[in-house]
């Protein structure tokens, strides 16, 4: 059996950087194959903007803010388009700002593709219809439906276990609710809030303390997930070897800290201490060699943050902690991450990846 199933991450997952403009401006995608985007997080560098996320399931102009409890709202001059090869942005200064000192921004991006839609009742998967995008192939869904108020479960389409997934209510200022795999000993009773810094909370309304199956996720009837009426969407992952691994590990307090083996060169990886800090996300792009430190806080509109003296380094075939800061090497915590590469350890011919 092949090492990977995905010898080229860059069909299914791509950072770009790019200047804002001020004026409507086609960002193009500039890894080795185009790519069209269904998920695209658009975060400035240079200046204090909230980060920006869209998908394709919910449709352009269609704008949400991790940094915020806030409902989704809707700007014609945000994201204006999902192109074959990356995606156009409008006017809005939190996408496209033009002045100097605020213009520099990141885009990460994910592709789904596939569209589905199911009706509980009619296959019996599930209790509450959903429709959304696909790609089983890596390993992500993004799913939508409208709340019952009442417990039930709902098809994510992914087709295995998801390891994590995000939801947030689109029609109220609700916390995103994150459920990572490795969160607690009994993650389906805790949550993560993307938007906080709070330590895992014994939170029944993410998953009804239930763990998600290779078909469906549960839900309360909490304004979390499942408010009658109410409008959501979900992004959810599972693990696929060579390409993301979704894990944690102990933190040692030590400058010298872990190594953890993803089993290919990270291209993005976001860390969260599970006993409360903030979340940080590191790239491939922002910084191109070792040691990684230009870091974007996921719960902070800042801008990016020189991490000097809190840095990791991005290897062949994993990542090593080189920072004994408390945000992700606290003594005896436990540390969630998220990671997707850029190259496999060994691709499906049993060729290895290089080192940056």
């Amino acid at each position: 059996m092949a090492y990977t199933t995905i010898d080229n991450p860059e069909l299914y997952f791509q950072t770009k950087l790019y200047t804002g403009t001020g004026s409507s401006n086609a960002i193009t995608l500039d890894g080795s194959e185009n790519m069209q985007p269904d998920w695209v997080w658009i975060k400035c560098r240079d200046d204090s903007h909230n980060h920006q996320v869209f998908d394709s399931v919910r449709g352009v102009h269609k704008r949400m803010r991790t940094d915020t409890t806030g409902a989704e709202t809707e700007s014609s001059e945000s994201l204006k388009s999902f192109d074959s090869n990356g995606f156009t942005v409008g006017t809005q200064a939190n996408v496209n700002a033009s002045a100097s000192g605020d213009n520099s921004f990141v885009s990460w991006n994910w592709k789904a593709g596939t569209s589905f839609s199911n009706d509980a009742s009619a296959t019996s998967v599930g209790t509450i219809d959903s429709s959304g995008s696909t790609n089983q192939t890596a390993g992500f869904s993004i799913v939508s439906w409208t709340g019952t108020g009442s417990a039930g479960t709902v098809a994510h389409n992914l087709g295995s276990v998801p390891e994590w997934y995000i939801i947030k209510n689109r029609s109220d200022a609700n916390n995103w609710a994150v459920y990572h795999q490795k969160s607690n000993a009994n993650p389906e009773q805790y949550a993560l809030y993307l938007d906080g810094d709070s330590a895992a909370t014994d939170d029944s309304g993410l998953a009804n303390d239930t763990a998600p199956t290779s078909t469906v996720f549960s839900l309360t009837g909490s304004n979390y997930g499942n408010k009658n009426t109410y409008t959501y969407i979900g992004y959810f992952f599972n693990e696929v070897k060579g390409y993301s691994k979704f894990g944690s590990y102990e933190g040692n307090g030590n400058a010298d800290g872990p190594f953890i083996y993803l089993g290919f060169r990270p291209a993005w990886c976001m860390f969260r201490n599970t006993t409360g800090d903030k979340w940080s996300i590191y790239d491939a792009k922002r910084s191109t060699s070792n040691v990684v430190d230009d870091n974007i806080r996921a719960n902070l509109s800042d801008a990016e943050v020189d991490q000097a003296g809190k840095e990791v380094d991005f290897l062949s075939n994993g990542i090593k902690i080189r920072t004994n800061s408390g945000e992700w090497n606290g003594n005896g915590n436990n540390i969630v991450f998220f990671a997707f590469a850029e190259a496999p350890f060994t691709n499906s011919s049993g060729v290895p990846c290089n080192a940056r």
